[in-house]
């Protein structure tokens, strides 16, 4: 390592311990000077420290770090055990700020600097957040924090346990893939209930339904549609919500078929722009109105995601992604057409990806647009039942309305330029 990189690094150190220092020295800016057990100073000098200290393992030996660590460690304590006499504390916060800053200092000197560089931040961010955190801490509700492990669980500890490949003699069911699709229907749930405190009800749903459409706006569908058929008063606000999802889908949905294949710009985006607009201007109108109707009866969730019920829609989806792999004939050009209409019942996205990749060799462009078309049509037609079938009657009608307002504009135009 030559003399600019060992200054890097050490500066790296040195800047970890001055901004982490900063945000020390803000938290205790009205304490006197020398009132502190470590500072603005003190802290970069830790971050310093803890460099030059790692850098020197080549000569004082591997043990030599841990020695050093050690040893401020028990130095540090003492100074903290001082100053907790002093002014009747009990909070460990700066001994373990400075045990921080010295081991990043220590990494930033031989390990990478970029995962240096992000560890600071985030120790910084933490420790400057701590009124914003004490708040969370303190609203949390049992139930959220229940629901907020089960996902961690389901997420970090069954789902790499479960096999990554298909296990029915139809290689149709992937248990990975199917559990994944649980997990973020669970995930999605979680995040609209969290956008909805934290937000309001308008806001947070329009922004956790926004953000859903990126991912699986059939399980923004149904996730809504049970919450209007639990309290119907808030129909509307849900229903804007929705078409928000779809308006998004369809729109990500397009992108992924022209990003692999630009000729299909025109093809797609002549029969899908004016439903997106529609679908956008259904939301607009919906948010507005629903500015009364929360005020008479606003939503109320006591539940981030109940498990028994994305259980059920999960089990829903394994059965229809069945169905849509036994009976999928291929993808020689005869065969997309009922392929995309049955496997856009439950993603659009596996044969929007699989078409445009021919699109203009094996298939020509027009023909690779009517099929992603016709995947968005039956997704759509998919959610507009499941709204209807699970949502409340006003939800029902806000959502078929836009939904069949939408599909006859899509149908008028690919009529009109085909």
């Amino acid at each position: 390592m030559d003399i600019y990189a060992l200054l890097e690094r050490l500066l790296l150190a040195l800047a970890i311990g001055f901004m982490i220092g900063v945000e020390r020295g803000w938290q205790e800016r009205e304490m006197k000077d020398g009132a502190r057990a470590a500072g603005v100073r003190t802290y970069a000098l830790i971050g310093l420290l803890g460099g030059v200290c790692a850098l020197l393992i080549p000569f004082a030996g591997s043990l030599f770090l841990g020695a050093a660590f050690v040893a401020f460690a028990a130095s540090l304590a003492l100074f903290e055990w001082r100053e907790a006499n002093v002014f009747d504390s009990a909070s460990a916060t700066g001994m373990i700020a400075g045990l921080i800053t010295f081991a990043i200092g220590a990494y930033a000197a031989v390990g990478n600097m970029v995962v240096a560089g992000v560890c600071g931040i985030a120790a910084t961010f933490i420790l400057a957040e701590r009124k914003a955190l004490h708040a969370f801490v303190e609203n949390l509700k049992w139930t959220e924090l229940r629901a907020g492990l089960l996902l961690l669980v389901m997420s970090f500890v069954l789902l790499p346990l479960l096999p990554d490949h298909p296990i029915d003699p139809w290689q149709a069911l992937n248990p990975r893939q199917l559990w994944l699709m649980i997990v973020i229907i669970a995930a999605l749930s979680f995040v609209g209930y969290i956008s909805v405190r934290v937000a309001g009800e308008r806001a947070g749903l329009i922004y956790a339904a926004a953000a859903g459409g990126f991912v699986s706006s059939t399980t923004v569908t149904w996730t809504y549609a049970r919450l209007a058929r639990a309290q119907p008063d808030s129909s509307m606000p849900l229903a804007a919500g929705v078409t928000t999802s779809w308006a998004v889908s369809l729109t990500r949905m397009s992108a992924i078929g022209i990003a692999l294949a630009p000729g299909l710009l025109w093809p797609l985006a002549s029969v899908l722009a004016v439903p997106v607009l529609l679908l956008l201007g259904a939301s607009f109108l919906l948010y507005r109105r629903a500015a009364v109707e929360q005020e008479r009866s606003p939503l109320i969730l006591t539940n981030p995601f109940e498990l028994s019920e994305v259980l059920k829609f999960g089990l829903l989806l394994a059965a229809v992604t069945f169905i849509a792999k036994v009976t999928g004939s291929g993808t020689n050009q005869l065969g997309l057409i009922p392929l995309a209409a049955i496997s856009g019942l439950v993603d659009v996205d596996p044969i929007t990806l699989s078409t445009a990749k021919i699109a203009g060799q094996a298939v020509t462009l027009p023909f690779a647009a009517t099929v992603i078309v016709i995947a968005g049509a039956a997704n759509q037609l998919c959610k507009t039942v499941l709204a209807i079938v699970l949502g409340s009657r006003a939800f029902a009608f806000y959502v078929a309305a836009a939904s069949a307002i939408s599909a006859v504009s899509a149908a008028v135009l690919w009529t009109a330029l085909r």
